[in-house]
């Protein structure tokens, strides 16, 4: 498989109807909500890094990190200085972490809005899940789009599994591909299994050691918020 040919995401998948108004109270746009769910240490959190040191020059942007008890994923966008300290809030959501992405969405909510209300007018949020097993997915009402990811050392039988992270995500992240030769993944059968369960749904393969490594999804996120502003107010 060539892991660095350009990526097409189909025109029909660019845009999906928001669950929610996209305006805010005061009539200006709010920003674009995009989640990341998948298993612990598939690298959701060093994705949303990657992401965010692609992104911060051209958006505004900020982040919501959850995690059962700490503020680890915060704490550790904290430490590689991805964004100001002001952009990047924790919440702790005291139980698996898809309730509050999927369940009771009140705590990541009011997250959100509060940055918005603090920061201005945002043209993305970024709202990571803590890592969770592969039927975690997040609320419409939480979210506009979900990004879902896996890691090839978490097995290349992942997609042929399937489970409503894999097979219904706005875009499967298949991550750490530089592993798979040490791990044994296939990832021409990776790429074949997530296509037998996603269909046209878009799968980019990533590895964040390599130079530019998060660009597929970054471009994935360019388009979503391209598409995200032509919508009427």
């Amino acid at each position: 498989m060539h892991l660095d040919h350009d990526h097409e995401f189909p025109e029909r998948f660019a845009y999906t109807t928001p669950a929610t108004p996209v305006t805010r109270l005061d009539g200006s746009r709010r920003a674009l909500r995009v989640g990341l769910g998948g298993p612990v240490g598939s690298g959701k959190t060093a994705t949303v890094a990657a992401l965010c040191r692609a992104l911060r020059d051209r958006l505004s942007l900020a982040v919501v990190t959850n995690d059962i008890y700490t503020r680890e994923d915060a704490d550790f966008l904290l430490r590689n200085a991805v964004l100001p300290p002001e952009r990047i809030t924790a919440v702790e959501t005291g139980a698996c972490p898809h309730t509050a992405i999927r369940d009771d969405i009140s705590a990541n909510l009011e997250a959100v809005e509060e940055l918005e209300e603090r920061l201005g007018p945002l043209d993305l949020v970024l709202v990571e899940s803590g890592g969770d097993n592969l039927t975690a997915t997040f609320s419409k009402g939480l979210v506009d789009a979900q990004i879902f990811v896996i890691d090839v050392a978490g097995g290349d039988d992942i997609p042929r599994k399937g489970g409503p992270g894999v097979t219904t995500a706005d875009l499967l992240v298949v991550n750490k591909t530089d592993l798979a030769r040490y791990v044994g993944s296939d990832l021409d059968r990776m790429a074949r299994d997530a296509k037998a369960q996603r269909g046209e749904l878009p799968v980019v393969f990533t590895s964040l050691v390599a130079e530019d490594g998060v660009a597929p999804v970054a471009e994935w996120i360019r388009a979503r918020i391209a598409a995200w502003t032509a919508v009427p107010a």
